[in-house]
């Protein structure tokens, strides 16, 4: 956790004027949550509200993914397996560069993997899939703030097909229930890290100044501990 007026927060406030007065900025935040719920977006938000440097996944890398939505069962194990290669790679490369060296945000926590495995494979394969992620796994750092985002899949369904990535409109309604799910059971459970939930059924995280300002500012009243954030408790 950092300060105000520390690793290049030497303003008392945000340049859309959120005090930091007094108050601890997380050094490391990990925003997390199911396709289409704006996880990347607000992870760019914040990197450039408290200049942090980013850490992405790079989806559009994986040379699988396309085919994965056009046909879930013959490619699953590869996509997953790419993925969990990539976030490994990450992660690793983070730790190498001291991960105390500078403030980051990212879009995603390793542990999130596994779910996603769930999901995609079938018995035989998460089996093996199992192995090779137990022979992987590395010792990531752990965040000071999980910010996990929550939204209906009709209103993922809606926000994937305003990106326009058209691999990802193959995506159907029962797939994004079941990250739904999985998601959902995961965090129920968490305690690693302190934890926000959000809300973000109404939250334009694209365009919303003010439902970004207003997340921002609550964020930063986080020490420890379970959180939710809903929107229209501010409106």
């Amino acid at each position: 956790m950092i300060t105000a007026g520390a690793i290049g927060l030497p303003e008392q406030s945000t340049s859309s004027g959120i005090s930091l007065r007094g108050r601890t900025v997380p050094s490391y935040i990990a925003v997390e949550g199911p396709i289409g719920v704006g996880k990347t977006t607000l992870a760019r938000r914040i990197a450039d509200t408290f200049d942090y440097d980013l850490l992405l996944e790079e989806a559009e890398m994986n040379p699988f993914l396309e085919r994965f939505y056009l046909n879930r069962q013959q490619t699953a194990l590869a996509t997953q397996l790419f993925f969990l290669f990539q976030r490994v790679q990450k992660i690793t490369e983070l730790k190498q560069r001291d991960m105390f060296d500078q403030a980051r945000v990212a879009d995603f926590v390793l542990e999130k993997d596994p779910l996603f495995a769930g999901v995609n494979l079938d018995p035989d394969e998460f089996a093996l899939y199992e192995k090779v992620f137990s022979k992987m796994r590395v010792d990531a750092p752990v965040p000071d703030l999980v910010i996990y985002l929550q939204a209906s899949p009709d209103r993922l369904l809606e926000r994937i097909d305003r990106r326009g990535i058209d691999a990802e409109r193959l995506i159907d309604r029962r797939y994004l229930e079941q990250l739904n799910e999985v998601y959902s059971e995961f965090f129920l459970y968490y305690d690693a890290a302190p934890l926000l939930i959000v809300n973000a059924n109404e939250i334009d995280l694209a365009q919303g100044d003010r439902d970004y300002e207003q997340l921002v500012d609550y964020m930063l009243n986080i020490k420890k501990g379970r959180h939710y954030f809903n929107p229209t408790f501010f409106s």
